[in-house]
């Protein structure tokens, strides 16, 4: 056992491969070991604070954001409600497996760069290099959509401050927010996201009433799956909601970057991943399937829709019935979301330029920390890129701004690629060095096959959520929009790989245990027997 610097900055208690063979576990880092590089030129380290009930809540709130309740009317209208079921719950099995792949592979080694250190270690650096940068930018883009969602949907109370006010108080909230430390997010985040799930329950307690002809004009049954229809444009929307679903579904990965920041990861991982399945079951399927019942995907208030109005179609749905009380709460409900959602965004985004600013893949000043351990310079490098939100006030620049907003989209789908790819690598890795797969602190379900099919759906998704452009006629505005990201991807790769002539890592020289933290069994909790409604409490709440 020794103890070594990682490259997060944070101070590890190493195994070594025969002491993992052996089954050797000694205890996690203590706080004197966590804190102690506080030398560091680029500030002090990260602190491991994160609880195993902020990890739960954390992997919500990455599931229940605006996306979910705002541009859920956007895949509505561009799908239909058949259409949106399919893509949400085709998108929603390669999200299982992906987070199978990433559960076993960031509790074996919870380090906060993830799966780009992952990229770099299991693969090649120029990889990382490429993937760090797409992934960066799928969060700048996702809080560009949260400060523009936010400014909307507030405009359902008063139109007295114009939007782009909005935008800049929020800007300077979240900022202020993601500054208060680790533990601070965490808490925040536990509250927040535990006011999302009560609220969304509600809405669809209220959404079978309204069915049902309990509460409103009269019965809805399924009227609108008749007239105006199940598809709103056959083949052509189910495909033209992947991208959507994409977007909307990104944020459940982000429990691997919190990993490195949490306690006791070897608990905390596995449970919020085993979880994600019946999230995006209720969640996301359940949130789709009732607006798909309440509203019609040709009602010309829906997000993405011809009309200017744009409003959440929880909102409008219950507008409808005549609950207008409710419907001011679900708009309340959004407004937390983007809260959540947004210190989330800067999270990610600025815990990504860390891991790459300490690597040589940013400028290096971008990697200081506070003595709170806080990355203040990632923090306000990612927010000062999320102004392209701006772009969307002006009816030329809109058009920039929705093409870059559809890119997060396609980014979504080449990140989860490469997780499959690392997660392959890494199980060679342990074959060729002698290890058994089998004494994982996790092991992904389904796995080889649960693998490949998630690496083979992405790679799909990529080329396929754009092939409306080809229909007749071309369309060579979407064909950019759809694709211009993966040349510059290969770009960055190939740049970086012939810059600084790096090599694919061969499975046997693969550094697999640097960073791995583990708990002794006698400290772990035995799990106490659990009753149905135990169970229930634990699969929503954590």
């Amino acid at each position: 056992m020794t103890s070594s610097l990682g490259k997060d900055g944070l101070v590890y208690r190493t195994r070594s491969a025969n002491e993992y063979a052996n089954g050797d576990n000694a205890g996690v880092a203590t706080p004197d070991e966590e804190t102690s590089n506080n030398h560091d030129p680029d500030g002090a380290p990260l602190k491991r604070k994160l609880q195993s009930r902020h990890l739960q809540m954390i992997a919500i709130g990455g599931i229940i954001g605006p996306g979910l309740l705002v541009g859920s009317g956007s895949a509505l209208s561009q799908g239909g409600p058949a259409g949106v079921l399919i893509s949400f719950s085709l998108v929603g099995i390669i999200v299982f497996f992906v987070m199978q792949s990433l559960g076993e592979m960031a509790t074996a080694i919870p380090v906060t760069g993830s799966f780009t250190e992952y990229a770099q270690r299991f693969v090649d650096d120029s990889l990382a290099f490429g993937l760090g940068w797409a992934y960066w930018y799928l969060w700048v883009t996702v809080l560009a959509n949260e400060y523009n969602a936010v400014s909307l949907v507030i405009g359902f109370w008063t139109d007295a401050v114009p939007q782009w006010a909005w935008i800049l108080i929020f800007w300077v909230l979240f900022l202020g927010l993601s500054n208060l430390g680790v533990l601070a997010y965490g808490e925040m985040e536990f509250w927040l996201s535990l006011i999302k799930i009560i609220a969304l329950f509600v809405f669809f307690i209220l959404a079978i009433c309204i069915s049902a002809g309990a509460i409103g004009p009269g019965t809805i049954g399924f009227r609108y799956w008749n007239d105006p229809g199940p598809f709103a444009d056959s083949i052509n929307g189910v495909a033209r909601t992947f991208v959507v679903a994409g977007t909307l579904y990104a944020g459940t990965e982000m429990v691997g970057v919190t990993a490195g920041e949490s306690a006791n990861p070897r608990k905390a991982v596995p449970t919020a991943i085993n979880q994600v399945f019946w999230r995006i079951l209720i969640f996301y399927i359940g949130t789709m399937f009732f607006i798909g019942i309440l509203l019609p995907y040709s009602d010309s208030r829906l997000l993405g829709s011809s009309s200017d109005a744009a409003s959440s179609p929880l909102t409008i749905a219950l507008s409808d019935a005549g609950i207008l009380p409710a419907a001011h709460l679900i708009n309340a409900l959004i407004v937390i979301s983007v809260i959540s959602a947004g210190n989330g965004s800067l999270y990610v985004g600025s815990r990504t330029l860390l891991f790459m600013a300490r690597n040589g893949k940013a400028p290096r000043f971008i990697g200081r920390t506070n003595a709170a351990g806080v990355p203040w310079v990632g923090l306000i490098f990612t927010n000062v890129f999320s102004c392209i939100v701006f772009l969307s006030l002006g009816s030329n620049a809109g058009v920039i701004y929705n093409a870059l907003i559809t890119l997060s989209g396609v980014a979504t789908f080449i990140v989860w690629a490469v997780i499959g790819i690392c997660h392959i690598r890494f199980r060679n890795a342990l074959v060729a060095q002698g290890q058994d797969p089998s004494k994982l602190p996790y092991q992904a379900s389904f796995y080889p096959w649960g693998t490949y099919i998630s690496l083979a759906g992405n790679i799909f998704l990529i080329f396929f959520q754009g092939y409306t452009a080809f229909l007749n006629p071309f369309s060579v505005n979407d064909f950019v929009i759809n694709y211009i990201l993966l040349p510059v991807f290969v770009l960055f790769v190939v740049g970086y790989k012939f810059w600084n002539k790096t090599r694919i890592v061969r499975a046997k020289e693969m550094d697999i245990w640097t960073g791995s933290r583990y708990v002794p069994e006698e400290e772990m909790e035995i799990p106490k027997p659990q009753t149905w409604r135990s169970r229930a409490v634990k699969i929503f709440v954590g």
